[in-house]
């Protein structure tokens, strides 16, 4: 399958922070009133326990009472954001901060070579292709799909020979997308465009046709009703998707919630990915070459995660975390692929492993404290070299087709701009190909790797990144962002975004919190279920650090994480609110309870557990579920929720009931707010104009909580406001 290639300094999801003197006050002058939310009382039983919840209605996404709640929140909402006084300040400069060109790592197909490029200020990034003249040209411009710029490119994937084009579309923020064909030649649309399709890639069989995943449309809500069975079709050119055949996950009574299904390079194996959650996965293989082979498992079961990387002719490569937390790579042959018969190929190490093959080479990329490493292996195992990067940061890309002698890669850190380069796999050469001319200058800036002591002990990284000279006052803004689940590794990475926010002498700090892949899955499983508290722990431990050593104080401290990361913002917010000044939960699992009914909330249970599993669960969920920890009374921090009404992954439902109940039981005059994007999803594919306004709107709201009337550093920019 070929993914899409996206310029390495695109807009970063994680948040930024602030320095200098506040005119610091107790309360705030723009005056609130929410909403009246109504209440009507459901009550749940589990395990003998009664549970309220007085918003379950606010779960129905399509009923014109919930409407209407969404236009009232969000008049008070963008009320209270124009009175802001530099509001108009942060926008300009993120505007003319974000308006420079960025160009994505070229791919080759067929005669062409293809690279992403935004000029600025588009909203999407456009798709250019190089003929083997060099002639540039436009070759496929998402701008164009809708007049907001809220249609988004998903995955792209040719045919070998270059000649066809299958991509998918997103609209409105949604994960439920299209798929359409192309002919990549005279860019004429071919037969009928894919629609409902969801979690999936695209892997073409020769120009035959594809395969590509997705759930039956759900009854009720599309952004909302439960998806529990994911199947993998295959699509012939030339028929109605109606007679697609299913490939794998018709068998009802056997559930898959994420199905897979991709082809090695050379076309002779089809491999089946099947998962009920987001940790574990079986592993199907088909001998294409034999018309009557058919699936059989490599692994039948869900105890690791494991994928073929190569192969060469009947000799696999795999990556797994079968007994090797870390990963390894390891070598079978097809005709006997079980986990007896495996090889170690380049063997488990101390660092997590994330490998990538192209020019006929391996190339293993590890994580040490969070920090990239990467050698090159030739076919045998042998070590070719370590590959000596530009920097400290993050390394990616490194991927290529087997004949291929030069590979891209980018780098990139927390400070510097991500630029790419064109690497020889030969001799182990490369030249820059690509740096961003961007009015940013990161030698003004400075990142520090620090190592503090949670709640059990528990040592934990921790980067902090800011203007060097810093003085050490306690008195620097400071969002604290983290994340802490699905074994998701947070590395260094440029942010447009931050940058403006460091400009203003903000500290920007990054704690690898338990539940991530930072360490592997040990790591990862120190975080999930009944272990879940240590990520907040891990969490509030790393404010309290910031705090002790001067980095900044409770009353100018924010706390900022999205999807998973938004409930790490409101566990911890109502476990301590009294750490930070600001809370900032976007797109958040919030209620624990229910997260498991809605879309595929159901697959995060590796990482969750349910309500429905035990007694012991059901407690260990309410005691922090952000939704039922909110105590009447209680003061809790100035805080946005933010959210978009298109989110099927975390339903905006989370974000809408968390919000009810702070505005209900806030003591107090910190305001509670939830800003609702219309038209927008998880987070994917949002344009560019709609994330400079939730940039900010953010800072803006963080930087007036913390009682600042002016901005610590005005912007030196044209536009007067």
């Amino acid at each position: 399958m070929k993914k899409i290639i996206f310029p390495v300094l695109a807009a970063s999801f994680i948040l930024v922070s602030c320095e200098k003197t506040a005119n610091k006050t107790t309360k705030r002058d723009i005056a609130v009133t929410y909403p009246q939310t109504e209440k009507k009382p459901v009550v749940d039983e589990y395990f003998g326990t009664k549970v309220t919840d007085n918003y379950r209605w606010l779960e129905d996404d399509r009923s014109p009472e919930t409407e209407n709640w969404v236009k009232a929140e969000n008049e008070v909402t963008f009320d209270y954001l124009s009175k802001i006084p530099y509001r108009s300040q942060l926008k300009d400069r993120l505007s003319e901060l974000w308006n420079f060109e960025k160009v994505g790592t070229p791919f080759k197909e067929g005669k062409h070579t293809y690279y992403f490029k935004n000029n600025g200020l588009q909203n999407q990034y456009v798709l250019y292709r190089t003929d083997e003249n060099g002639k540039d040209e436009v070759f496929l411009d998402p701008n164009t799909f809708a007049e907001d710029g809220t249609t988004s490119l998903g995955n792209l994937s040719f045919t070998k020979d270059g000649k066809t084009l299958a991509y998918s579309i997103s609209e409105g923020g949604s994960d439920w997308q299209k798929v359409i064909i192309m002919d990549s030649e005279t860019k004429e649309i071919k037969g009928d465009t894919l629609v409902d399709v969801k979690f999936s890639g695209i892997s073409w069989k020769g120009n035959e046709g594809f395969y590509y995943s997705s759930y039956d449309k759900p009854e009720g809500s599309v952004l909302s009703a439960k998806t529990d069975q994911h199947k993998l079709y295959f699509h012939k050119l030339g028929t109605p998707q109606s007679s697609d055949q299913v490939v794998f996950g018709a068998t009802p009574e056997e559930k898959h919630r994420y199905v897979g299904g991709s082809l090695t390079e050379d076309d002779r194996y089809l491999l089946v990915s099947a998962s009920t959650s987001t940790s574990g996965n079986k592993l199907f293989i088909k001998d294409l070459s034999n018309p009557n082979s058919k699936l059989t498992p490599i692994i039948d079961n869900f105890d690791s995660d494991t994928y073929v990387i190569e192969n060469k002719g009947s000799k696999l490569y795999l990556v797994t975390n079968l007994n090797a937390p870390n990963k390894k790579i390891v070598t079978v042959d097809a005709s006997n692929p079980t986990p007896e018969n495996w090889k170690d190929f380049i063997p488990e190490t101390e660092n997590v492993l994330s490998p990538s093959t192209g020019g006929d080479y391996f190339f293993t990329k590890y994580m040490v404290d969070a920090v990239s490493k990467v050698l090159q292996y030739d076919y045998d195992g042998k070590l070719v070299r370590e590959i000596k990067l530009p920097g400290v940061g993050t390394a990616g890309g490194f991927g290529g087709k087997k004949e291929e002698k030069e590979l891209y890669f980018s780098f990139t850190n927390y400070n510097t701009p991500g630029s790419s380069y064109k690497y020889n796999v030969e001799d182990g050469s490369y030249k820059l190909y690509w740096k961003p001319s961007i009015s940013f200058n990161s030698d003004d800036y400075e990142s520090k790797q620090v190592f503090f002591t949670s709640k059990d002990g528990t040592k934990v990284p921790m980067i902090i990144t800011h203007k060097k000279g810093l003085e050490l006052n306690g008195k620097n803004p400071t969002i604290l962002y983290g994340y802490g689940g699905f074994n998701v590794s947070l590395t260094p990475s440029f942010s447009i975004g931050n940058a403006v926010w460091m400009e203003q002498g903000g500290v920007y700090a990054v704690p690898n919190l338990r539940g991530g892949g930072e360490y592997g899955k040990k790591w990862h499983n120190a975080g999930v279920q009944m272990k879940k508290q240590n990520v907040f722990d891990d969490f509030i431990a790393a404010g309290e650090y910031l705090i002790e050593n001067k980095y900044t104080s409770s009353d100018f401290l924010a706390i900022r994480g999205g999807s998973n990361g938004g409930l790490l913002v409101g566990a911890t917010m109502t476990q301590r609110p009294d750490l930070m000044r600001v809370a900032l939960p976007a797109v958040g699992v919030l209620d624990m309870l229910r997260y498991h009914t809605f879309t595929a909330g159901a697959g995060w249970a590796y990482d969750y557990g349910t309500s429905e599993q035990s007694k012991e669960m059901f407690e260990y969920l309410k005691g922090y579920s952000p939704v039922h920890n909110v105590k009447p009374g209680t003061e809790y921090p100035a805080t946005m929720v933010t959210t978009g009404d298109h989110d099927d992954r975390v339903v905006p439902a989370h974000s809408f009931k968390f919000a009810a109940e702070l505005q209900d039981k806030q003591k107090g005059n910190n305001p509670v707010l939830i800003r609702i994007e219309t038209n927008a999803g998880h987070g994917a594919g949002t344009p560019v104009a709609k994330t400079i306004e939730q940039y900010a709107d953010i800072f803006g709201f963080t930087l007036y909580n913390m009682g600042f009337d002016s901005l610590p550093n005005p912007p030196k920019s044209k536009i007067k406001s």
